[in-house]
């Protein structure tokens, strides 16, 4: 078997006729430039693009089909010049009875499986056409909704304080879910600001494998974090194994931005326009004027609804790998960004295999002194909140 890099949440900006689906997202996000995207510069092989539901999206998938440029292959999923493969999805935002939204993944695997999703979700959605439409219903029926089409549905950014199933919703997961579906699900997203430490404070996490994605809006953004996957080949199938810790498929590694650099790392006061960086968590009003009026750090969240003060993994947890994408890096621009995919032939490479000597030959020697403490994992961070990206500090250099 091959380890395959794996990105599972990216975003379309607007299909090819220039109709916006993810209105935040960067209109360059289109099906087709995600796809080259991720052969020629990012380094994943397989991207699930989570706006595969709206019609928009589907008519250009059948373009790409008719055209040869991509071909559906065996397993499910979208094959681009024999190496990245696509798997269709769609994110869904939901409601649950007196208490808040969440959003969740629906892995599709085949060009058909999505169409009849979309089909199924149209009825009780109020847009279609845009990314992350707003479901009429809970969680558990839009569940078992996606599993009558086939399709494989599981929580997105599970803890971010804005829609999300432990962040806007529930403490436990059976506040929201029957047990038959808990006994189903196959995989828990961990989002930008958590890793594998925090959520396996969390007891009931234990049976599931936890997915770290990009939730790209932007082509940079693509692998920001990603899973490493054992599999026999790329494809919808093999994904599924790996997801179900099947016939030795599994996920050998996560990577993902350090918890810190994620936007809603700690608790943030709007009144105070203030991040708390210090204070022990959970923080969960403003230490300064007193206001519930915060938004809540994931940190701030687990600490609030934990079962242990440190984590407790299970056997077949893999490793959670920091690193940190070459465009958080200080003194790294776009053009040096561009120059080190050129000589090394992706982000992937740049990141996590270069020499320091070859690095330095590129961009010269403080860069690659930063690249590498980005990759030790010794840059000082401030953590982010609000909606604000943490950083890496380099003063005094």
């Amino acid at each position: 078997m091959t380890e395959f890099y794996v990105d599972l949440h990216v975003h379309i900006g607007c299909d090819s006729l220039g109709r916006p689906i993810k209105v935040s997202g960067s209109r360059k996000l289109t099906f087709e430039n995600i796809a080259k995207e991720c052969f020629y510069r990012k380094g994943v092989d397989i991207v699930g693009i989570v706006d595969a539901a709206a019609p928009g999206v589907i008519h250009d998938i059948e373009s790409l089909l008719d055209s040869g440029e991509m071909i559906e292959i065996p397993g499910g999923g979208i094959g681009y010049k024999d190496r990245v493969v696509i798997l269709l999805a769609s994110e869904v935002e939901t409601s649950e009875k007196n208490r808040g939204h969440s959003h969740h993944l629906i892995l599709l695997s085949t060009l058909d499986t999505a169409k009849a999703f979309s089909r199924s979700l149209r009825r009780c959605v109020s847009n279609i056409f845009f990314s992350t439409p707003v479901c009429a219903m809970p969680a558990r029926d839009l569940y078992v909704m996606a599993m009558d089409t086939g399709a494989i549905p599981f929580p997105a950014h599970a803890f971010s304080p804005h829609k999300s199933i432990y962040g806007n919703c529930v403490r436990r997961l059976d506040d929201a879910f029957p047990e038959d579906i808990l006994d189903s699900l196959l995989a828990i997203e961990l989002g930008l600001s958590a890793d594998t430490d925090l959520a396996d404070t969390i007891s009931e996490l234990r049976q599931y494998t936890f997915l770290s994605n990009s939730d790209a809006h932007s082509l940079p953004k693509i692998g920001r974090e990603y899973n490493v996957m054992l599999l026999e080949s790329a494809s919808f199938d093999e994904t599924i194994k790996a997801l179900a810790r099947r016939d030795g498929r599994r996920v050998v590694a996560n990577y993902g931005l350090d918890p810190k650099l994620g936007k809603y790392h700690r608790t943030y006061c709007p009144r105070c326009d203030r991040t708390f960086q210090k204070e022990t968590p959970p923080v969960l009003r403003c230490p300064e004027c007193n206001s519930a009026s915060v938004v809540r750090g994931v940190l701030d969240r687990i600490a609030d609804i934990r079962d242990y003060p440190a984590p407790d993994h299970p056997v077949h947890r893999p490793p959670y790998r920091y690193q940190i994408p070459l465009e958080f890096v200080p003194g790294v621009g776009s053009k040096s960004i561009d120059k080190l995919i050129s000589r090394f032939g992706s982000e992937m490479a740049v990141l996590h295999t270069a020499r320091e000597e070859e690095l330095a030959e590129v961009v010269g020697r403080k860069a690659a002194q930063l690249i590498i403490e980005a990759r030790e994992g010794t840059l000082p961070l401030v953590a982010g909140g609000g909606g604000h990206y943490g950083k890496a500090l380099i003063e005094n250099r």
